[in-house]
């Protein structure tokens, strides 16, 4: 049950790591009482530039196989915990905090088998089986996506608003031609140059050529699997159109609620082991 919230943009990128805790306790100051409170953590916060270093579980593993990693000499009013993230040797990969998402999402669902779709600005395609995760793979499409509507000559075509037809017709382009991505990528800027192509309609096939591109590199896990989207919303939705447009058969669940569905077994974890 959540029984308040609160939001700040201090994250990793903003926060020297020295400077975490303070920024923590701005949020939740008005919540601290004389008993310490558990603080439980998940994400880039235990990456090597984060708060504390969590170390990474090798696959195949459960996706939170150990107990929460405590960070040292805290406010005596909290203890802080963060989880750890996952790693795989061959191909080399690393994922923080979508492990804690995947708890979250098995915990309602046991003997769950299939492939699970993290989207988001590091997407992840992850290999469920007998609750264990088998492996992963990640692929920078949300970044990309940002690169290069911010700050390539796309930045002049594209534009806010959006076209459902635009973005089926290029994530099936890209997933039937994943060799044509730059060419198609710059089509994009001479479409508006040539033609004025709106820019909500450049920015529905700028998402759906990458989207596409990645799942024609990401076929052999979601073809004729069991398949679940977990994400915002809006980004879920947009995946999960591109793959029903395949023939896939997808669940989406919250990201959001995972997550915390998550964080509350590894506060348990924490508990047992403090």
């Amino acid at each position: 049950m959540v029984l308040d919230q609160a939001q700040s943009d201090n994250g990793m990128a903003r926060v020297k790591r020295d400077e975490f805790e303070s920024a923590l306790f701005e949020l939740i100051e008005g919540w601290l009482g004389e008993a310490p409170i558990d603080v439980v953590a998940c994400g880039m916060v235990g990456a090597r530039q984060g708060w504390v270093e969590a170390p990474y579980s090798a696959v195949p593993c459960d996706p939170t196989p150990v107990a929460p990693f405590r960070v040292p000499d805290t406010d005596p009013r909290i203890r802080a915990f963060v989880v750890p993230g996952l790693k795989q040797m061959l191909p080399p990969d690393v994922m923080r905090g979508e492990e804690t998402q995947i708890s979250g999402f098995l915990s309602s669902r046991p003997n769950w088998d299939g492939v699970i779709c993290l989207p988001g600005t590091h997407t992840k395609w992850v290999q469920v089986s007998a609750s264990e995760v088998v492996s992963f793979r990640t692929f920078m499409t949300g970044e990309m996506f940002d690169l290069l509507r911010g700050q390539s000559v796309l930045k002049h075509s594209v534009s806010d608003g959006w076209d459902d037809a635009a973005f089926a017709e290029a994530a099936a382009d890209a997933l039937s031609k994943p060799e044509q991505l730059a060419a198609r990528l710059f089509g994009l800027r001479a479409a508006d140059l040539l033609q004025g192509q709106d820019g909500g309609v450049a920015k529905a096939q700028l998402s759906g050529f990458l989207i596409g591109a990645e799942l024609a590199a990401t076929r052999p896990y979601w073809l004729g699997q069991q398949l679940a989207i977990v994400g915002a919303d809006d980004l879920s939705d947009i995946y999960a159109k591109a793959l029903k447009q395949q023939g896939a058969f997808v669940e989406t669940a919250n990201s959001t609620q995972c997550t915390l569905t998550g964080l509350m077994q590894a506060r348990k974890l924490a508990r047992q082991t403090a």
